[in-house]
């Protein structure tokens, strides 16, 4: 099939598919999109790093991290299972507003 086919098709199937959720009318789905959300549901699902590397053709693991940087619940669930250090209070990060003012600055 060539790129041009897969393109047709699925637009073809994103403009069915924006009858009944329009909001797909002002997204950009191209075909890297339907891979991305298949390569996240295979790690949400627990599948090896590896296996996924080789399921999406990437030469290397190191490509195929980006997709463990973008899992944010799998860090949240590797955080959950840190137990507290010196009885300090275990959570999620929240920065006090000279990081907020000064990233806003940049």
């Amino acid at each position: 099939m060539s790129p041009d086919v897969v393109q047709d098709l699925l637009a073809r199937h994103v403009a069915t598919a924006a009858q009944l959720f329009p909001s797909l009318r002002r997204k950009r789905v191209t075909p890297h999109v339907p891979r991305h959300s298949a390569a996240m549901e295979f790690l949400q699902a627990g599948v090896d790093i590896s296996v996924i590397a080789l399921w999406l053709g990437h030469e290397s693991l190191k490509t195929t991290q980006v997709y463990l940087h973008a899992y944010l619940a799998l860090k949240e669930a590797a955080l959950s299972k840190m137990k507290p250090f010196n009885g300090q209070k275990v959570g999620r990060y929240k920065p006090g507003d000279w990081p907020l003012a000064f990233l806003d600055g940049l």
